[in-house]
């Protein structure tokens, strides 16, 4: 019974310090994004503008909520609770060091909690009621759907060169060598997928401001808004973090590891200020017939090399 309380004890903390962070990526994107356009950003409320995310959240939950007259009310509502419950869940597979559930299957948990968020998406945008809305959760949940195909041949590639599914055996096997550097094309199919499955700039077609206004959630304000927002920016840290410990090595006994995770992030935030939108028909074509055919053949090599490695030593 102590060691279930302890657990729980340690996954509100986790909670508590990741929406931290969330608020804390919010302030450095804005700051970030100021000066690739040579202005300041927010530097008024707080020293240098350090309580500005606390501003934002009194101010967007305190706001007058208004919603469509013709909604799905109960699942108009549910939704944004629902993606934001679904992007701190995942945050389970985190490995600890610590007496904290360890998955034998994490990255399985990982994939499962990935699709899930498609129907939080799908459902918001449908339960408005508005043909925008239903609009932009169309091509969010495609654009989703899409590279999770590609994105799952890739993570079968880490899994068959370290032989399991839990986070750890990543920490183990990058002692020596992180696997980016053998691993390039698939470290970067990994990185640009995990900016579509955010729905990140340049693959933030949910969000088109000319044809859609502002996507799936054009008819959401105030708390709701909110809870959307940091499902978003809580995702692109787990995101972050993944690719980490996929590619980078994952040393979690250093501050290096906490460093590279931050610059994962901020690279998020850089392409954002960057790079132009893609346009639709590429950015499925780019999933389909670039993508999806070089993760499936790096597998079918690794799967090769096994057998070749595994028929040698016998």
């Amino acid at each position: 019974m102590s060691e279930i309380l302890l657990m729980i004890v340690y996954f509100l903390l986790m909670v508590i310090m990741v929406l931290i962070s969330m608020a804390f990526l919010t302030l450095l994107e804005r700051k970030v994004l100021g000066y690739i356009q040579i202005r300041k950003g927010p530097n008024k409320v707080g020293y240098v503008g350090i309580l500005q995310p606390f501003a934002d959240a009194v101010k967007l939950f305190l706001k007058e909520q208004t919603y469509p007259y013709l909604c799905n009310y109960l699942i108009y509502w549910f939704c944004p609770i629902v993606g934001l419950v679904l992007s701190l869940i995942v945050w389970l597979v985190f490995p600890f060091f610590t007496c904290f559930i360890s998955f034998e299957f994490g990255l399985l948990f990982f994939l499962c909690c990935l699709s899930m968020g498609v129907y939080s998406i799908m459902l918001a945008g449908w339960s408005s009621n508005s043909n925008y809305a239903l609009l932009g959760s169309l091509r969010a949940v495609a654009q989703t759907i899409s590279y999770e195909v590609s994105l799952s041949l890739v993570l079968l590639s880490f899994i068959m060169m370290v032989e399991g599914f839990k986070l750890v055996n990543f920490y183990y096997y990058q002692e020596y060598i992180w696997f980016i550097v053998f691993n390039l094309p698939l470290g970067l199919i990994w990185f640009s997928s995990m900016l579509a499955e955010t729905n990140r700039t340049p693959f933030d077609f949910a969000e088109g401001e000319s044809e859609l206004v502002s996507g799936f959630n054009v008819e959401y304000s105030s708390g709701s808004f909110a809870l959307i927002f940091m499902a978003e920016y809580v995702s692109i840290l787990f995101m972050s973090l993944m690719i980490v410990i996929l590619n980078l090595g994952c040393n979690m006994k250093s501050f290096f590891f906490f460093f590279e995770i931050v610059l994962v992030s901020f690279m998020f935030i850089w392409v954002r200020g960057t790079l132009p939108r893609f346009r639709y028909d590429k950015l499925m074509y780019m999933s389909w017939k670039i993508y999806l055919p070089l993760s499936l053949n790096y597998l079918m090599f690794f799967v090769g090399v096994k057998i070749f490695l595994i028929s040698w030593m016998c």
